[in-house]
């Protein structure tokens, strides 16, 4: 049966906003978003007897993938290897909604869900998403490989970019300066090799990746959230957002429209290691949820490496205890390029294995400087022999050129990036 066009309601359908969708003898009302639903709450209302949702609108493949996708993550396992039993993803839905229903007997039903996908589908087409479904050949091959693949993949940005050689950098979100100029480093190395850099577009090292990538020549990098892809999170990423989707992605796998959510960032892990060939760790602590990406890696068959830090802060427990256990020890791409065997062109990308694609660091107040680390007036100017007036100056020149970054308490750090 046709689907009829949407007309705003009015008094005569006694709600108050939404729209109403007719069909034959069923109404249904798209009222308020409402939290319970994580999309559009649903009204029927049925004249002359029972009509399903599906005869209202028809469903294609697409539609009934994003209403299992909206089904809890802990069940995803279970449908992926009932659809390869010859499970259909109707019955799927209706398997698993009824299942919930007398587990929960306010959990929604089939219709219900059905109506949820479908507002997901008419938000994410507004905000300019594509839906990949897993049975397309768009969708990553690495990540379908995995034991629980997500059936839809939302992405704002290149579909393209999911398609091409892929390393993960993942760390601290209150990042040391050394981890975030680590991170931004590797990146631009990676990236000018054309590897696509993923992470999660959290605070500090994973922020750190994303620019060091899109900084570089023809850099690409995939942010994949812990909410829906068209609602950024943290939100003073907004600019970076901008950047990465000119060339790279962002993704998610959560409907349109949801926030994030605490439960949903351990959950996106196992998709920012499964789209790669590897996951560099960069200053994780014991507890780190760098280190869930290290596990999700490890459980997917991917190479872990990792990045060693200071020893005396704690901040590195984590990455040491992984190279402990056999991690690769990385320094720069070189060692990341070696372990995953690719083959970078070097004219092509202008990269080395001794000097890694970083330019010289010709000024001589630079030169002193560790790369990476935090160094106080007093320090620098005991390393440069300047005195403090012609120290104070020349660090504003520095800073307002970009090669230096001013951090709290009066400290400086040496930015470096890579050419």
């Amino acid at each position: 049966m046709p689907r009829a066009a949407p007309r705003e309601c009015g008094a005569s359908a006694r709600v108050k906003g939404g729209a109403v969708y007719e069909s034959g003898q069923v109404i249904v009302l798209l009222l308020s978003r409402a939290p319970h639903y994580n999309g559009w709450q649903v009204g029927t209302r049925v004249l002359g007897g029972a009509v399903r949702f599906a005869e209202a609108f028809p469903m294609t493949p697409l539609h009934e993938l994003v209403a299992l996708s909206l089904l809890p993550v802990s069940r995803l396992r279970t449908i992926v290897q009932q659809f390869k039993s010859g499970f259909t993803a109707s019955d799927l839905l209706s398997l698993h909604c009824a299942d919930r229903q007398r587990r929960h007997p306010k959990a929604d039903n089939a219709d219900r869900v059905r109506a949820r996908a479908h507002a997901a589908l008419e938000r994410g087409m507004r905000a300019g998403l594509v839906a990949v479904r897993w049975d397309e050949a768009e969708y990553p091959a690495p990540l379908l490989l995995t034991i629980d693949p997500p059936l839809v993949l939302w992405v704002r940005g290149s579909v393209a970019a999911l398609q091409r050689p892929s390393v993960a950098i993942v760390g601290a979100r209150t990042g040391s300066p050394y981890a975030l100029a680590v991170a931004e480093r590797l990146a631009g190395e990676l990236a000018v090799c054309g590897v696509v850099v993923v992470s999660g577009l959290a605070r500090g090292v994973d922020a750190a990746a994303h620019r060091g990538a899109v900084n570089a020549p023809q850099g690409v990098t995939v942010a994949v959230l812990g909410s829906g892809a068209d609602v950024l999170y943290p939100r003073e990423h907004g600019d970076l957002a901008a950047r990465i989707v000119e060339e790279g992605a962002i993704v998610s796998e959560l409907a349109p429209g949801t926030p994030p959510c605490a439960p949903f960032f351990p959950q996106r892990n196992r998709i920012i290691s499964g789209l790669s060939r590897a996951v560099v760790v960069i200053e994780a602590g014991e507890k780190s949820g760098s280190l869930i990406t290290a596990r999700c890696a490890l459980e997917q068959g991917r190479e872990v490496l990792a990045v060693p830090g200071n020893v005396l802060n704690g901040r590195n427990k984590g990455g040491h205890a992984l190279l402990r256990d056999g991690a690769r020890l990385v320094e720069s791409a070189a060692d990341i390029i070696e372990e995953l065997g690719f083959e970078p062109d070097p004219a092509a990308a202008g990269f080395s294995r001794n000097t890694a694609c970083l330019p010289p660091v010709d000024d001589p107040l630079l030169a002193v400087l560790p790369s990476g680390e935090a160094c106080d007036l007093d320090r620098i100017s005991g390393l440069s022999g300047l005195p403090m007036p012609r120290l104070l100056a020349r660090l504003l020149e520095l800073e307002m050129e970009g090669q230096v970054r001013r951090l709290q308490g009066g400290q400086f750090v040496r930015v470096d990036r890579s050419c």
